[in-house]
């Protein structure tokens, strides 16, 4: 099993760093205004180290699929006046997202429930910030093309399965199968980022895919896609903001502040799902009737990391671990805060609505 794990984590790292699409980004000053803004400059400094955060940039990860905490900007709105710049980083999924954070190419940045467990079990120094609400499960699915002669998900037992090992959709083919009584071993695993397996499926070149918004949704739109299952009922807890700890440790009145804005946002998304789509819409390069539905299936709402959110992801900790795909079992407790700090990045609005 350690020679199979090294060989996995080999092949994430590999995978993570080839994963890293670059985002620059640059200032320009105007030097009529020179003085005035030195002084503004040197009095927010001041502000923003007595408040306790140590940096001036905020590099934020994001996975293909879009965000819309950058598509907003509400962040970049709320932080400038504090003398902080927001800078994006793009990535195929979760799994590297989190290897562009081991490697500290980003301080904080949105996965589902499986990408930090096998970051974890690979020695990456984080900790899980806040929660993320579950979906509806709809915007999941294991399916194969409409001609396939498959028509059960038990007919998948010894086919070539599609998806990205340490993603979301890992916990969700292991759950599915379990609920059928096949075993992970029954399966031939291709892993590969949905992003990549897309176009192959849409042209009928793979046989059963595991993938989620928005690539389902745009083959549901094409007709080329028949659902064996959703998502749904498959008890994942959700998803999660990830940091590195040093800038998790270093800056709580700054993750404070994000977390507020996030969670505006978030709810504001989920009270205008149409208007959310039309914000999405030109920047995801999707029809604007397939983000609407992508929008309809996803959640926005934070929850803090409190001890039913903590006790969910050690259940899936657990599983994954009782279904011999991790070394050795894993305690959240290493990649967690301490209440005390938990207590000062949590914003009040957050804590009352759970």
């Amino acid at each position: 099993m350690t020679k199979l794990f090294n060989t996995q984590r080999r092949r994430f790292i590999k995978l993570g760093i080839a994963g890293l699409l670059g985002l620059s980004t640059s200032f320009a000053i105007s030097s009529c205004k020179t003085n005035t803004q030195q002084a503004k400059t040197s009095a927010t400094t001041t502000n923003v180290a007595a408040s306790g955060i140590k940096i001036n940039v905020l590099r934020m990860g994001y996975q293909q699929a879009g965000d819309l905490v950058r598509v907003s900007g509400v962040l970049e709105k709320r932080l400038e006046p504090l003398g902080i710049k927001v800078e994006w980083l793009q990535f195929a999924q979760g799994p590297q997202l989190m290897e562009g954070m081991n490697v500290g190419k980003i301080d904080l940045g949105s996965v589902g429930d499986t990408p930090p467990i096998f970051a974890q079990a690979a020695g990456a120094n984080i900790v899980y910030v806040v929660g993320r609400s579950p979906a509806t499960g709809k915007g999941s699915a294991i399916a194969v093309p409409p001609e396939s002669p498959l028509k059960e998900l038990k007919d998948i037992k010894g086919q070539k399965v599609n998806f990205q090992k340490g993603s979301a959709s890992h916990y969700f083919i292991l759950r599915a199968l379990d609920e059928i009584g096949l075993k992970y071993e029954d399966i031939q695993v291709i892993s590969m980022s949905s992003i990549e397996a897309r176009d192959a499926f849409l042209q009928g070149q793979i046989p059963v895919i595991v993938f989620g918004d928005p690539h389902l949704a745009i083959a549901e739109k094409q007709g080329r896609v028949r659902v064996l299952r959703t998502g749904e009922g498959l008890d994942s807890p959700g998803g999660y903001y990830i940091a590195g700890r040093k800038f998790a440790t270093e800056n709580p009145e700054l993750l404070r502040i994000v977390i507020k804005e996030m969670h505006k946002i978030g709810k504001w998304a989920e009270e205008h799902p149409q208007e959310t789509a039309k914000l999405l819409a030109p920047k995801t390069k999707l029809a604007l009737d397939i983000q609407e539905k992508v929008v309809r299936r996803s959640s926005f709402q934070l929850t803090p990391m409190d001890a039913k959110r903590i006790k969910e992801q050690q259940r899936v900790i657990d599983y994954f671990y009782k279904n011999g795909l991790l070394p050795k079992p894993l305690n959240i407790q290493e990649t967690l805060l301490t209440p005390e700090q938990y207590a000062a990045i949590t914003p009040a609005s957050l804590i009352s609505q759970r």
